[in-house]
């Protein structure tokens, strides 16, 4: 492909400011999107479900084969997430449902800007799981020998705790700083023409201004996540495409 043949870029849109009001819309309204076209949401959350019981089967005993799946869920994850970005989008616009179409679209995204974002969750799961053994290590180094798997209680003696609190702390700061990159950086490469550097500055952007209502959203969306976990992941086939209907909805009103 020359540059002749590069679609041209598409101009930057404004940041809007958000409430806290219109997060609890964006949600009613991707419900409203998941029971319109619910096919399309058990098809796309089916990815995550799958993925983390493939991850816990296939982690059995066979560390290769965790680290495998883990590596290829942050990659596969985001162009989910484009589907029901997509479908949402097509509803909005009042464009046909169709599979080939829709399917299509998440195709056409590998030659574009998406893979550098799953790139770059790939780097930042990769970063965290350092960290988080070496937070292991710094509070627990001392009970290396104890099997942990077998002795939960290791974790509520003081030692155990502070490792809680402060890997706790950590990982969510890291989270949020993820959530940042990527929350309005994946729906807005799919709809204009942008590199993936400049969408995940204007996501930044937009969390910034919009501090305490984004803090509330990346609330939301960690709660209803975890409790869709504790039925074996299968509230998730619910749960996921709402936020991510929902999501492409905050998108739209956080952006211009």
């Amino acid at each position: 492909m020359t540059a002749q043949d590069l679609p041209p870029s598409s101009d930057l849109p404004q940041i809007g400011r958000l409430t806290v009001a219109e997060l609890f819309v964006s949600l009613k309204a991707g419900l409203n999107d998941f029971r319109r076209a619910p096919a399309f949401g058990l098809f796309f959350s089916a990815v995550y479900v799958l993925g983390g019981f493939a991850m816990v089967w296939l982690g059995a005993g066979h560390v290769t084969w965790v680290l495998a799946t883990s590596l290829g869920f942050p990659l596969a994850a985001p162009f989910a997430a484009v589907g029901l970005y997509e479908v949402s989008r097509r509803l909005e616009q009042g464009e046909p449902l169709a599979w080939p179409a829709v399917l299509g679209v998440v195709w056409a995204e590998r030659g574009r800007q998406i893979p550098w974002i799953g790139a770059v969750i790939v780097i930042y799961f990769l970063f965290w799981t350092f960290l988080a053994h070496m937070i292991f290590a710094l509070f627990m180094g001392l009970s290396t020998m104890t099997n942990v798997t077998g002795s939960l209680e290791v974790f509520l003696e003081p030692q155990g705790l502070k490792m809680i609190a402060f890997g706790t702390t950590v990982g969510a700061a890291l989270a949020f700083l993820l959530f940042s990159l990527t929350v309005v950086s994946l729906p807005l490469l799919l709809e204009k023409e942008l590199d993936f550097v400049t969408a995940m500055i204007l996501s930044v952007r937009t969390v910034s201004e919009n501090l305490v209502v984004m803090l509330v959203w990346a609330a939301m969306i960690a709660v209803l996540s975890l409790l869709a976990l504790l039925p074996w992941f299968l509230g998730l086939i619910v749960v996921l495409p709402v936020l991510g209907h929902a999501t492409w909805h905050v998108y739209r009103r956080a952006l211009f």
